[in-house]
């Protein structure tokens, strides 16, 4: 006979949690691994562990009904003919048209232009809906060259070349079979419904010097109108910025692991490469040491949600910001509208990340036309475009604050942190004290 004492509760592990759980189970079930979308969901450090110190004795503020606040940037002055130009310093990052719905990238094109930014291809190649609502348009080239082509590059306003991305760095991307539509096959120029699996890196270059000859070959391509851009996920920013500076590149954008991707694997998510917040200041400090902090742009992304991530990420020294999941959520991703939808997917709204099924019900991250049906362009990009604005004057607001008449006069001096892990990874003193953990004095 078993005893229980009728007075002790029932402890769980906090190692063998309920979702870990469920995953051995799931595991054992199946014998495959997870795959799903979205970036990491476990509790990181992020800008929330941030704070900006306002104006007071020692600094004079703004006002805001009187005195301008500059919100614009220049990127690409670096070797490109033709620099682009944007109206605020919040630009959309790369998503295929594969991964979401045709629709779904008209609209990120059309918010993007009301808004006086940018937005990015993503790999697959580009369509017409996005480059013809794209005032800016910055095109991606991938290790998969999918729908890659030359007219296409000329007719960009940036080029974007991928080395790694946040959520994956280290690993390729994948389009499930059930997505690869005609047009998506055709695109692609791959066979319809079958499952397509991005390469790890490039099949071209193997290292920095080759790559610096490939980026001259684009250059040469794009008459050395276009900037070039080279993304990275974040898990060496030190190294791998220094790096693409020798490349030649005009822009580096640094992607942390709380940045999307359509579909991978679960334990890459969640495994691999470290938090946007870690990574932003080792990245500055290589463009720093080499005497090209704000001659070659930093552009980060990676769980960037408001306009306070906005302005702490540029005081920490970035040039600019992408955002991706944000955007879907401001086109209608993972909107409550769904829910009864959602529950029949076996899951709920603001948890929904199966977008490599193809049956999102807010017709965002799918092929099936019933479904993208559903989402208005016009509507959803005016949503986006709202949504830009709110963060851009929410930027400005928190800089003028700061007595700042521009976005990009914000300095790590302005910021402390709540978190001795904070205070560490973005080298700003912990609240209250002058220390900042791990500098010697």
């Amino acid at each position: 006979m078993t005893y229980r004492n009728p007075h002790t509760i029932p402890r769980k592990s906090a190692t063998f949690d309920d979702y870990t759980l469920s995953e051995i189970r799931r595991a054992a079930a199946t014998g495959i691994y997870d795959i799903r979308g979205g970036g990491a969901k476990r509790r990181l450090p992020t800008f929330d562990d941030l704070l900006l110190l306002g104006a007071s004795m020692s600094r004079y503020p703004l006002e805001g009904y009187r005195e301008k606040c500059g919100t614009d940037v220049l990127i690409g002055t670096r070797f490109a003919k033709k620099p682009v130009r944007l109206d605020i310093p919040v630009t959309i990052a790369g998503m295929s048209f594969g991964s979401l719905s045709a629709q779904a990238k008209e609209a990120l094109g059309r918010g993007a232009t009301l808004a006086g930014t940018s937005t990015t291809s993503g790999d697959g190649g580009m369509t017409p809906e996005e480059r013809g609502h794209s005032k800016t348009l910055v095109y991606q080239y991938l290790p998969s060259r999918y729908g890659m082509n030359p007219d296409d590059l000329r007719r960009a306003d940036a080029i974007e070349i991928v080395v790694g991305q946040g959520a994956k760095p280290g690993g390729g991307g994948m389009l499930l079979g059930r997505k690869i539509s005609d047009r998506v096959a055709e695109m692609r120029d791959l066979p319809k419904g079958i499952d397509q699996r991005s390469a790890c890196r490039h099949p071209d270059w193997t290292g920095p010097d080759d790559l610096e000859i490939k980026i001259l070959e684009i250059r040469e391509i794009t008459r050395w109108e276009k900037p070039i851009y080279l993304k990275i996920g974040a898990s060496r920013p030190y190294y791998d910025a220094a790096l693409a500076v020798k490349t030649g590149a005009d822009v580096i954008v640094l992607d942390g692991m709380q940045g999307g991707t359509a579909a991978t694997q679960e334990c890459f998510i969640e495994h691999v490469g470290i938090p946007l917040l870690s990574a932003i200041r080792p990245a500055v400090q290589a463009l720093q040491d080499l005497g090209m902090h704000r001659k070659v742009q930093l552009i980060v992304s990676g769980g960037i949600r408001s306009g306070a991530d906005v302005a702490k990420a540029l005081a920490l020294g970035a040039d600019a910001v992408a955002i991706g999941t944000a955007a879907l959520v401001a086109l209608g991703d993972n909107d409550p509208h769904f829910e009864d939808e959602y529950q029949a997917l076996g899951t709920t709204a603001g948890a929904y990340d199966d977008w490599h099924e193809g049956r999102d019900p807010a017709g965002i991250t799918t092929q099936d036309p019933k479904l993208a049906e559903r989402l208005d362009p016009v509507l959803a990009g005016r949503r986006l475009a709202n949504y830009l604005k709110v963060m851009t004057l929410e930027a400005q607001t928190l800089a003028r604050a700061c007595g700042k008449n521009h976005l990009h006069n914000l300095e790590p001096e302005d910021l402390v942190a709540l978190t001795i892990e904070a205070a560490a990874m973005a080298r700003v003193p912990l609240a209250g004290t002058d220390w900042v953990p791990g500098q010697r004095f």
